[in-house]
This record gives structure tokens, sequence and C-alpha cells, in this order.
């Protein structure tokens, strides 16, 4: 898959991101590309924070010249507040990267990923949830349900940050243990 966005600092270029899916395991190679990218843009430079994250890769954005653009990760959790369980979504956009759509195009085909794996696997949790740490959060995206990709506004987090819950179609709220 492949969209075009505005460049970096809102360059009159444009770029056409190639989207990998590395779900539900990367390639070495992938892996080899997406630890040099965390490692360049300054993310992680713990080869123990990379090797626990590497797995929990969901898919990852590449620039025409095959430089990593942008990740995103998902890890399956149980807020105690939800009582069931969802994966807890991640990104990581290069500096480069950080004002273009790339954020957006990561986590609506990550979703779609996800919601399909779900499907496949009697669904192992019921939706994606975010923890929204951007600031440009704070000025856009303000209404209670986002339609493009479907996330509900659920309330903050302990550290007073927007939640927001993407349900897959067809789940079914879990039994209580």
């Amino acid at each position: 898959m492949s969209a075009g966005v505005a460049g970096a600092n809102g360059a009159a270029s444009r770029a056409r991101f190639t989207f990998v899916v590395d779900w539900p395991a990367p390639s070495a190679a992938s892996g080899d590309a997406i630890r040099a990218f965390w490692k360049r843009e300054g993310a992680f430079n713990d080869e123990t924070q990379m090797s626990a994250r590497l797995p929990q890769v969901v898919m990852h954005a590449l620039t025409p010249d095959g430089e990593v653009a942008g990740v995103c990760t998902a890890v399956v959790m149980t807020p105690p507040h939800l009582a069931q369980p969802v994966y807890y979504w991640r990104t990581f956009v290069g500096k480069a990267w950080r004002s273009s759509p790339l954020v957006m195009m990561l986590l609506k085909r990550s979703c779609a990923l996800l919601e399909e794996f779900a499907r496949d696997n009697d669904y192992p949790c019921i939706g994606i949830l975010l923890e929204l740490e951007n600031n440009r959060f704070k000025e856009k995206g303000r209404t209670a349900v986002w339609w493009n990709p479907r996330f509900v506004y659920i309330g903050r987090s302990q550290r007073g940050l927007d939640l927001r819950v993407f349900y897959f179609e067809g789940a079914r709220l879990k039994a209580a243990k």
C-alpha cells in the first residue's frame, strides 16, 4: 500500500510511503531496519528495550528511498476500568515526517489489520486503545467520537491523557473472570 503525503515542514516535495505489514511478527530484515530507525531517531538506544518492543510491531512505513519513516506497535492489555482485553497502540514517527499525515495513515491501516486479525482469531481483543500523548490532539480531534477511524472518547488515563477506544466490528465483551 502507498499513499502520497507532503514532505517534512510543509515542503512542496511529495513522498509516497510504502507500508510494510509486520504483524504478527516482523521479518529479520524489517527488525534490523526498525532497530536502526529507533536508534537514528532517538526513540530507543537500549537493546533490551528494542528487543521487548520489536515483537509488538504491527507495521512500518518506508520512504521512497527505503528508509523507515514511522513504526506502530500494539500490545495486549486489559485496563482495569475497561476489564476487557484491547490492543494498546503506539506509534513513533521520524522527525522529518511529524507534521505529515503519516501517523493517521499508520493508524487507519493498523486498525484494519488488527481488526481483521481479531476476527480471524476469535477476537483475542475487542478493540484498540489510544492514550494521546501528542499535544496536537489537544487542538484537533476534540469531538467525542472520531469517524475515520471510529474512536470513542472514554476518559483520561492515570497520567491525565485522553483515552480513546476503537471497538472491532463483531467483537463481544468477554465474560468476567
